[in-house]
């Protein structure tokens, strides 16, 4: 099940003015144009952003993610049609043979349950072409970036277009390691309505992640630094073996 903010039509439809800055996606861009790759696969794709700035390049791309709100807005854009979008997740896939599969931002730590953590990393795996390589990041457990995830640290008001002032924050819900829980909360000026949406990251240690991948058929060739979060993530590189 997609949380709330990617699942429910109203949330799916503020996403991206609520988070305009994506400069995250920069690194994935560069390592898209490093491994010359020409078919990538979109996990979790959410409203769009990446798959479609990957077709402005010429990239042959697949979407896929389980919010179909959030895949509707993604068809809605400009340029869609470039790209192929599936509502579901790694084990509803064509056959693929991609050069590059992706799971950016909060993507791989939404996936908490180990035994679909361990599906997801096969459906990629089976997904890729012989030596083609998954792309992700996860946070650093050591840097406790829930520490900061407050209201007064999130706090804002949006004004955006068609919608109106939209009141949005986050609060800390609960910590039981590896497992952190956290609640948004928007406030719509139009008409007060309020809509909440409770979000579970996974905080995987570094030797926890590389053991999945190995376990599931791939060989780690890199973990980087995260350039947007320098010191508070690890982004993995692995190659299908």
């Amino acid at each position: 099940m997609a949380d709330d903010c990617f699942g429910h039509p109203r949330l799916a439809a503020i996403y991206d003015p609520l988070d305009p800055d994506r400069s995250d996606l920069d690194a994935y861009l560069r390592m898209a144009e490093e491994f010359g790759a020409r078919q990538i696969l979109d996990i979790g794709c959410g409203t769009g952003v990446f798959a479609l700035l990957l077709a402005d390049g010429g990239v042959d791309v697949v979407g896929i993610d389980p919010a179909r709100a959030s895949i509707d807005v993604a068809r809605a854009k400009p340029g869609s049609e470039r790209v192929r979008w599936i509502c579901g997740d790694a084990t509803d896939l064509p056959p693929l043979r991609a050069d590059l599969a992706t799971m950016t931002a909060n993507v791989a730590q939404a996936i908490v349950d180990p035994g679909t953590w361990r599906k997801t990393l096969r459906g990629a795996r089976e997904a890729l072409r012989p030596g083609g390589l998954l792309v992700f990041e996860t946070r650093d457990p050591a840097k406790r970036a829930w520490e900061e995830w407050t209201r007064e640290n999130s706090y804002r008001v949006t004004d955006i277009p068609g919608v109106g002032s939209v009141e949005s924050w986050d609060q800390l819900i609960e910590v039981s390691r590896p497992l952190v829980t956290f609640r948004s909360t928007y406030v719509f000026a139009a008409d007060g309505q309020v809509l909440t949406s409770d979000s579970t990251l996974r905080f995987r240690e570094r030797e926890e992640v590389e053991t999945d991948l190995v376990t599931q058929g791939y060989v780690v060739e890199d973990v980087r630094d995260a350039p947007d979060r320098p010191g508070k993530e690890f982004v993995f590189l692995a190659r299908r073996a």
